[in-house]
């Protein structure tokens, strides 16, 4: 019986092992891809700065799915929150989280902005987009911990084919994400000379 018991547990363990090692590959790969995405925004870009943007994006979602507790999926984690059995879970907790956490490294060759989808709807989401320095909103990179529940999502902005203007009708190739002026201020106060914007209550 206990022989069972520890070959039992062996086994969960190998499992859990191997489970473990899938995703943190997975993640090394994204990484590095992230990373050249990044730097190829602009010429001036720092590679640098970009590898440390992607890696830094990539474990705080990673540990916010701990943090957050996220079961099955990102809207399971968003009912659990409307019910008051998680305190955390919505797209705009993501958000937020993984925007404090890029905004301490102070990057000077990339700029954090805030995109929403679908504003004000049951379909709305909330992200953040890196684009290089003085590049327009629509030019830049999604980061999105909430839509994989933890598993970083990345893509430019106008391929997100998941959030498309007129979706129902079939791929319109026209993106639904816009800026969230006062979100992104949030996200650029740590700039010398800028000055510090009330942030506004994530919805999801």
């Amino acid at each position: 019986m206990k022989m069972s018991k520890m070959i039992r547990r062996v086994l969960w363990v190998a499992v859990f092992l191997v489970l473990i090692h899938s995703a943190w590959a997975k993640d090394e790969r994204s990484i590095k891809d992230l990373s050249k995405a990044l730097a190829g925004l602009a010429s001036n870009v720092d590679p640098k700065e970009a590898e440390l943007v992607s890696v830094t994006a990539h474990t705080t979602a990673r540990k916010l799915a701990r943090e957050y507790h996220v079961v099955l999926n990102p809207e399971f984690q968003a009912f659990l929150v409307n019910v008051g059995a998680r305190k955390r879970g919505w797209c705009g907790h993501w958000a937020a989280d993984i925007g404090a956490r890029l905004k301490e490294l102070k990057p000077k060759t990339l700029v954090l902005h805030w995109g929403v989808a679908y504003d004000h709807t049951s379909s709305e989401n909330n992200c953040l987009v890196i684009t290089a320095r003085n590049q327009p909103f629509q030019d830049g990179i999604i980061l999105d911990g909430w839509r994989r529940a933890g598993r970083l999502f990345w893509c430019p902005v106008t391929k997100d084919d998941e959030y498309e203007v007129e979706q129902h009708y079939g791929h319109s190739g026209i993106t639904a994400w816009k800026e969230n002026m006062q979100w992104s201020a949030w996200l650029q106060d740590y700039e010398p000379g800028k000055p510090k914007a009330k942030a506004a209550t994530a919805s999801r």
